[in-house]
C-alpha cells in the first residue's frame, strides 16, 4: 500500500503554540512523567520464527540473512529473562509507576509478563502483535494484526489494553482503525509535543499521548550516542529540569522510554536509577501511567468519560 495524499497524514504545525492549556495535573504538578517500558522479545523478525527475514535493528552490528540469527535472538531473549525484573525491581523502590507496552506475539510467547505487570498496578499496552511497521500494510490486514495483539494481550494479562503504539511508522489507516475498533483510550503514534492532544478520527474524540525517542534508552543501542549509565542519566535529568522550570508557568509532561534488553542490563541500569533519585528531589512531579494521562486529558478538554466499546 502506498500514498502520495498529504490528507491521509495531516500535520499542525502551529500546535498550542506560546499559550499551552494548564493540564491542571493531580498534586499541581509542573511535570507529568510517563515511564514505558517496551516487551518486544519473540516478536522482533526471524528466520528461524518463519518470518520474512531478520531483525536488522542491532545490540551489536552482525547482520545475518537467509539463515536463522539465534546470537540476535539471545539478546532480545536478555529482556524477557533478566532485564525486565531488574528494571521492576527498580520501579519498586522508588514507587514508580509505568506503562508497558508489549507487542503480542511477545505475550504470546511470554503469557506470565503480561500477568505480572497487572499484579504489580503497571499498565499493558499494544505494540502491535509483531515488532513492525505498519506503514505498508494493507488495511484488511492491519485489522487482523490490531485484533491479533489486543486477543494475547487481554489473554494473558486478564485485562485489555486500551493504549497503543506503533513501532516505526504506522499506516495511513492505523489510528482509524484503533478508533473503529472500539477499545484504544489513546494511541502514542507521534513525537510532537510535550502535551497530550485530541483529535477527531472516524467522528470520536481520540487522546493522543505523544513518546520520544531522546529521552530513550535505545540511544544505547549501535550507533546510538549513549555509552555509560550517566549518558542515560544526565540526559534524561536535563530534559526533566528544563520542563520542570517551564512547569512553573506552562506544567508539561515527559516521556521516558526503555527497553529490559537494553537499560536492564547491570552496567546501564544505574542511569535509571539516578534519573529516579533526581525526581525524588523535586516537588510537584506525577508520575504516571499512560492510560491515566489519557483519561486526565479527556476530562481537561471537557469530553465525556471514556468507557471503550459501547
Amino acid at each position: 500500500m502506498k500514498t502520495n495524499d498529504a490528507s491521509a497524514y495531516p500535520r499542525d504545525f502551529q500546535g498550542y503554540g506560546d499559550h499551552p492549556p494548564d493540564p491542571n495535573w493531580p498534586g499541581n504538578a509542573r511535570v507529568a512523567v510517563s515511564i514505558v517500558i517496551n516487551v518486544e522479545a519473540g516478536s522482533e523478525l526471524s528466520v528461524a520464527d518463519g518470518d520474512e527475514r531478520n531483525e536488522s535493528v542491532y545490540e551489536i552490528i552482525e547482520p545475518v540473512e537467509g539463515v536463522p540469527n539465534h546470537c540476535l535472538a539471545s539478546h532480545f531473549d536478555y529482556g524477557p529473562r533478566v532485564g525486565y525484573w531488574r528494571i521492576m525491581r527498580t520501579l519498586e523502590r522508588f514507587d514508580a509507576p509505568c506503562t508497558v507496552s508489549a507487542a503480542g506475539r511477545a505475550i504470546e510467547r511470554s503469557p506470565w509478563l503480561a500477568a505480572d505487570v497487572v499484579s504489580r498496578g503497571h499498565e499493558i499496552a499494544c505494540h502491535s502483535y509483531r515488532w513492525e511497521r505498519h506503514a505498508e500494510m494493507e488495511e484488511a490486514h492491519e485489522r487482523t494484526i490490531i485484533d491479533k495483539a489486543v486477543y494475547w494481550i487481554r489473554e494473558a494479562a486478564g485485562v485489555r489494553p486500551v493504549g497503543w503504539h506503533t513501532k516505526g511508522a504506522p499506516s495511513p489507516n492505523t489510528r482509524r482503525l484503533l478508533v473503529e475498533e472500539g477499545g484504544f483510550l489513546y494511541d502514542s503514534d507521534a513525537y510532537d509535543d510535550d502535551l497530550p492532544h485530541v483529535v477527531e478520527v472516524a467522528g470520536r474524540n481520540h487522546v493522543i499521548v505523544p513518546y520520544a525517542f531522546d529521552t530513550n534508552d535505545m540511544r544505547f543501542m549501535a550507533g546510538g550516542t549513549f555509552v555509560h549509565a550517566k549518558d542515560f542519566a544526565r540526559y534524561c535529568i536535563d530534559a526533566f529540569d528544563a520542563l520542570w522550570r517551564e512547569g512553573e508557568r506552562n506544567p508539561t509532561m515527559m516521556s521516558v522510554g526503555l527497553h529490559p534488553r537494553l537499560i536492564g542490563r547491570p552496567g546501564r541500569i544505574a542511569g535509571l536509577e539516578a534519573f529516579l533519585e533526581h525526581l525524588q528531589t523535586k516537588d510537584r512531579v506525577w508520575l504516571a501511567r499512560r492510560m491515566d494521562i489519557a483519561h486526565h486529558w479527556r476530562a481537561l478538554m471537557g469530553l465525556s468519560e471514556w468507557t471503550g466499546k459501547g
